[in-house]
């Protein structure tokens, strides 16, 4: 039995978690899924509605934890001693971190708690912030071991402050969603523990993969899948429409996501004139996101700061290449006149060049749907992925 941690989950931006927890139960694993808290947003796909009442939220009842924790605690006092030095190496320094560590303490006792009560073996944690830390503080508290999974880039924009080192020198063994993304963990880690961090990718599954390839409609239409955050880049999409627009080449971009950032952003489009390319649609149920990418020419995504986006193996399956930024692990999926094109970060003048050559050839076009689909068949399938992360445990234990 495994169990899964998640800070939020489920999440509309968590869909690859999903595919990977229903990939591992297909494979004849059991997974129990814990969250930290829900998330505030409304759930919009039936899929992520069906998982919030299969997962068990730490934060849904205070006081029901805060009870398990102090029993836990209760019986095993040499276990809180350990935990209390692990909570102070974890805090990254000051009065405020090292009180946050001590929250989290108490969340993994209560976590340790609930993980004997469902006969969890091994926990693996999404994320190397405090999914992590939780997962680290419960097995030391006398929990079952773990493992966490890295995706960049919020974990590599801090990674003494996260104590990433620490946490893979305590895992079983640490995962990371892309190469790119294994050498930045290698780089915060002890070298002696270079030989437990792996790559599993994100997936897709199955039913991206099956069915025949359309035909890339022959109209001017793209589509940006993304939160609305900074790290998403979205002005310098909105400068290349507007560059476009100036040189008078026909675009349209329909922008799926929601975020912090929504105002502004419309407010930019209002602001250039460019109502009628540009369309804001909010949060989407994936049924429709997938029949976005389907109408549209090629996917963008002007990103500053990445993992390796799970919507761009979705585009790349379904058919259409993708305009991405050459940042982080993207190039290793995304490769120019195979799969798509690469721009720099933050190059409006590129990225509208990229979406001007997207409406050319479609003999290359052609050629990108087949390229696109077989790599993502051969390294992201939810299904072999998730195989991967089950051998892991499964290689861990037999150690033990």
């Amino acid at each position: 039995m495994i169990g899964y941690l998640v800070n939020v989950y489920p999440k509309v931006s968590h869909a690859f978690i999903r595919r990977e927890i229903l990939a591992l139960e297909a494979a004849g694993t059991r997974v129990v899924r814990y969250s930290i808290r829900r998330s505030p947003e409304a759930l919009v796909d039936p899929a992520d509605q069906a998982e919030a009442t299969r997962t068990t939220a730490l934060l849904d009842h205070p006081l029901a934890l805060l009870m398990r924790a102090l029993v836990w605690l209760a019986v095993r006092p040499t276990r809180l001693l350990a935990g209390v030095a692990a909570a102070w190496r974890l805090a990254p320094g000051g009065v405020r971190a090292l009180l946050k560590q001590f929250v989290y303490l108490l969340e993994a006792a209560g976590l340790a708690a609930l993980c004997r009560r469902d006969g969890v073996m091994h926990l693996h944690a999404h994320f190397g912030t405090n999914p992590a830390s939780v997962a680290m503080l419960c097995r030391t508290l006398g929990g079952p071991t773990y493992s966490f999974t890295v995706h960049g880039p919020d974990e590599f924009d801090a990674p003494v402050a996260l104590r990433l080192g620490l946490k893979v020198r305590h895992a079983k063994f640490a995962v990371a969603i892309s190469q790119y993304g294994r050498s930045q963990l290698c780089r915060w880690s002890d070298l002696r523990d270079w030989g437990r961090i792996h790559v599993v990718r994100c997936g897709v599954d199955e039913t991206f993969l099956e069915g025949d390839l359309t035909p890339p409609p022959d109209q001017p239409r793209f589509v940006c899948v993304a939160r609305l955050s900074e790290q998403k880049g979205l002005p310098v999409l909105i400068e290349a429409v507007d560059l476009m627009k100036q040189r008078g080449e026909a675009c349209t971009v329909e922008l799926i996501g929601d975020g912090p950032l929504r105002g502004m952003l419309e407010a930019m489009v209002r602001d250039r004139g460019l109502e009628d390319r540009i369309v804001f649609r909010g949060n989407q149920p994936s049924s429709e996101i997938r029949k976005a990418i389907i109408a549209a020419r090629a996917l963008v995504l002007p990103s500053f700061a990445e993992g390796l986006p799970v919507v761009l193996m979705e585009a790349l399956a379904l058919g259409r290449p993708a305009i991405a930024t050459q940042i982080a692990g993207i190039p290793e999926l995304i490769r120019p006149g195979e799969t798509g094109w690469l721009v720099p970060a933050g190059d409006a003048a590129a990225l509208a060049g990229a979406m001007g050559e997207a409406m050319g050839e479609a003999n290359e076009l052609s050629l990108c749907q087949d390229r696109g689909r077989a790599c993502v068949s051969k390294k992201h399938s939810a299904h072999n992925e998730a195989v991967r992360i089950r051998n892991l445990v499964q290689m861990e234990a037999c150690r033990t």
